[in-house]
């Protein structure tokens, strides 16, 4: 199944092409076309009421990193990220991943395959984890729509291990779009806007004799970044996370890192 990945890639390259020679090429309709897209994902879903105190901002805050190795088309890739369901204090999960990625020399794409560790916390008083093993395989596809504008597609496919024995599969898209404010390129300086929408789609209905629907979760975000330095920036933005059984909100501050 994660063969797929580069194939759905190129084939959604290949229709945003068309797509921006035709509606992009209208600013108003482009307009139309993102709130639609956003507005979409944000209804998808309708929780149902949960024991989470939905109005209980939480926060995330992360270490993503990069590195090349060498002169060649490969590097390793990575993040920390340690969320709460509080501002502080309660933990939601702790995750560290990291991988190994490839990007061709002269192609706009990077397919990769790597390994996360998660601790998921329960919310409130109780300190019941969970811990889980997960193995992905992801392709970015990012491309500059104006001098000004960066779309970025990432297609992920996970595969996921708890410690009861269950195994389950999840696909991930995520659309990226960057506004930058004040330069024409990610250099010292530069002031932007990232929004982003994430959806999660589970590859089983029934595992273990359990039963899951569909839909998993969805994830909508807006920030506004600073770029520090040549390889260093930084985000700070606010997260809607929906799932079947609880929707919530997020700040999130992150801090991206590229090691040369």
């Amino acid at each position: 199944m994660s063969i797929a990945l580069p194939i759905l890639g190129c084939y959604f390259r290949k229709t945003m092409k068309r797509v921006r020679s035709s509606v992009i090429s209208n600013r108003a309709n482009l307009l139309r076309f993102l709130m639609g897209f956003f507005l979409f994902f944000w209804l998808l879903s309708n929780p149902l009421t949960a024991q989470i105190d939905e109005s209980r901002t939480g926060s995330w805050y992360m270490y993503i990193w990069e590195m090349k190795t060498g002169g060649g088309p490969f590097g390793l890739q990575g993040d920390f990220q340690y969320r709460n369901w509080n501002l502080i204090g309660d933990l939601e999960q702790l995750l560290l991943r990291t991988g190994i990625y490839f990007s061709p020399v002269g192609k706009d794409m990077r397919i990769a395959l790597g390994y996360a560790h998660i601790i998921t916390g329960s919310y409130g008083e109780s300190r019941i984890t969970r811990a889980e093993h997960r193995i992905y395989q992801e392709a970015l596809f990012p491309y500059l729509l104006s001098e000004r504008i960066q779309f970025i597609h990432r297609f992920r496919f996970e595969q996921r291990f708890f410690r009861e024995g269950l195994v389950r599969t999840r696909w991930r898209y995520n659309l990226l779009i960057n506004v930058m404010l004040n330069r024409y390129r990610f250099e010292k300086g530069c002031i932007y806007l990232s929004f982003y929408n994430e959806l999660f789609i589970n590859g089983e209905r029934n595992a273990s004799g359990r039963s899951y629907s569909l839909f998993d979760r969805n994830r909508l975000y807006g920030a506004l970044g600073y770029q520090l330095s040549e390889l260093a920036k930084v985000q700070i933005g606010y997260m809607r996370q929906n799932t079947n059984e609880w929707k919530k909100g997020q700040l999130q501050l992150s801090f991206h890192h590229k090691i040369r």
